[in-house]
């Protein structure tokens, strides 16, 4: 069979699961966040943290809830990498200095999981089990609470409130990430993943001598690391690692986990909002971005040129066997196009091209289909931006699911959009022109240009992954990166819940013959140019400074 078929095999089964868990999984997760109910779990929780789950909130309320809790995860976070030399579990590994702990912190919190250290190196058993894995499930359902509030402004009317933060968050864990975690994990074992908390031990090398490695509850933090669209790796080598991501199987389960709550919410935004058609034209956008750019990141990294290109099959190098390149252009797609940040390969050592693609996907906003939550109210602000362009060419009122966007609406959806590319672009120009910064680069030249800009575009659209070839691990960088980290989730987080907070407070308009059919195909040919002309007028620069002057000039 050949490499080019394999792929378009790969890429069929993707979108058979992903199909089948489309419909039962977004229904649940609808009922999830509109049910009355608590569970038993759930209450012993709410009493433990003091929360009323049944107290409505505004948009200010919801926000403070989810500023404080994400406060206090960074400062615990921050304390027990610290404190990791003294506890038990440690393997013997010292506590984590202070700008290596604040951006690590940063970073799993904010759903980046950017990681400057090698995990099997640095992290003992109590720091990756109680401290990151836990907060894989609860920065992954901190963002599955913001789209839904954000949803829940399109559902109401006349009314302020979003709901409890406490109960979407609780419920997000307990009920979703949970439950499918389990499952999970258990198949990854069944892969070949390994699940243990054993000591560091040597192992033989091919080379002779030997190394040594740790072992550790790889399986269950692998899971919902996708799941979650959080990253990072409990090793370096992330999920090309043997222990992470055992074979072809696995590698095809893993990029599946990473999608499939992301577009499964487009069905519990259109279950939620009374119209599943409203959905469905999310989802095709998303769908038409991510099949568009994964067959580009195909044809760029088997179609090129050199003897030594074809005698691979195409572009190997940075690329695992066990997995080629189907099934690592399939991961990288997958892993940019959301705030995943998981690597099955390097992304450095892609086609100029294709390193462009992973940074392009990045620079989107990461919403086809982005992270879990994330992803879903990122989409929802570019339709806010589609619905008022669309407005302004045919001199109507832009409205959009029964609410008029007006001045305040749009401001805010304006804000959204202009928080991460500034963040991109000023972290970037400033580390540029800087003179000790540039020391930390592998290469010089555009590919050198590219892995300063990959790490601010990674590091503040909260994605998590690196293009392999910089040394991040400096004061400098783990400082401002840990920054774009937080500004770059929760500035957004604020102007999402502001224009959440406004849209339910509206009355519905009526539907007259004026009124733009939002979930017609049209409109989601009109939102694919806008998602593009927007990303394109931002970025495309410093693109053509880095992979574009690199694929041109290979």
């Amino acid at each position: 069979m050949s490499p080019v078929l394999a792929g378009v095999l790969q890429l069929l089964a993707l979108v058979a699961a992903l199909g089948l868990s489309y419909r039962p999984l977004g229904d649940h997760m609808a009922r999830v966040y509109s049910s009355e109910r608590h569970l038993r779990p759930e209450k012993w929780i709410y009493r433990a943290i003091g929360a009323r789950p049944d107290t409505g909130m505004r948009w200010p309320a919801y926000l403070r809830g989810v500023l404080a809790f994400s406060a206090v995860s960074v400062l615990f976070l921050y304390l027990l990498q610290r404190a990791q030399g003294s506890l038990p579990g440690s393997l013997g590994f010292v506590s984590i200095d202070p700008d290596q702990a604040f951006n690590t912190a940063a970073s799993f919190v904010a759903n980046t999981n950017w990681q400057s250290y090698a995990g099997e190196q640095a992290m003992g058993h109590v720091v990756q089990t109680g401290g990151l894995a836990v907060q894989n499930f609860v920065s992954a359902a901190v963002g599955m609470a913001v789209a839904v509030a954000l949803v829940r402004g399109f559902a109401r009317t006349r009314t302020g409130e979003l709901g409890n933060f406490w109960a979407d968050l609780v419920r997000g864990v307990v009920r979703i990430l949970l439950p499918i975690s389990v499952v999970g994990a258990l198949v990854l074992v069944a892969c070949g993943a390994i699940q243990n908390f054993s000591g560091i031990h040597e192992v033989g090398q091919f080379t002779g001598g030997t190394r040594q490695w740790n072992g550790g509850a790889v399986a269950s933090q692998e899971v919902i690391k996708e799941l979650g669209t959080n990253g990072g790796g409990y090793f370096n080598a992330n999920s090309a690692h043997p222990f992470e991501n055992p074979n072809g199987l696995s590698n095809l389960f893993e990029i599946y986990l990473i999608l499939v709550i992301p577009f499964a919410l487009t069905r519990t935004f259109g279950r939620m909002v009374g119209s599943l058609r409203q959905g469905y034209a999310i989802l095709g956008t998303m769908a038409v971005i991510w099949l568009g750019f994964t067959a580009l990141m195909m044809w760029t990294e088997f179609a090129h040129k050199g003897t030594a290109f074809e005698l691979a099959g195409g572009a190997m190098e940075g690329k695992e066997t066990r997995f080629g390149i189907a099934g690592s252009s399939l991961f990288a797609v997958a892993t940019t196009l959301t705030s995943t940040g998981a690597v099955n390969s390097f992304h450095s050592s892609y086609t100029g091209f294709g390193g462009g693609l992973t940074l392009l996907g990045m620079q989107l906003g990461e919403i086809a289909p982005g992270g879990v939550g994330s992803g879903l109210y990122g989409m929802l602000v570019m339709a806010v931006i589609a619905v008022f362009i669309a407005g302004l060419m045919v001199g109507r009122t832009p409205e959009y699911l029964g609410k008029k966007i007006g001045t305040r609406e749009i401001k805010l959806a304006a804000c959204y959009l202009l928080v991460t590319p500034a963040l991109v672009l000023g972290f970037t120009a400033v580390a540029l022109a800087l003179p000790t910064p540039p020391h930390s680069m592998t290469n010089s030249g555009a590919h050198g240009f590219s892995e300063i800009l990959y790490a601010y575009t990674s590091g503040a659209n909260n994605n998590g992954s690196a293009f392999a070839g910089l040394d991040a691990d400096t004061p400098w960088f783990n400082t401002t990166i840990g920054l774009a980290m937080l500004l770059g989730r929760f500035l957004p987080m604020v102007f999402v819940l502001a224009l959440a907070g406004a849209l339910a407070e509206q009355r519905p308009v009526p539907v007259t013959a004026g009124t733009l059919r939002t979930e017609k195909p049209l409109f989601a040919g009109l939102l694919v140019g806008t998602i593009a002309i927007i990303t394109g007028l931002t970025y495309f620069p410093a693109l053509a400074l880095g992979p574009l002057a690199e694929g041109l000039a290979a």
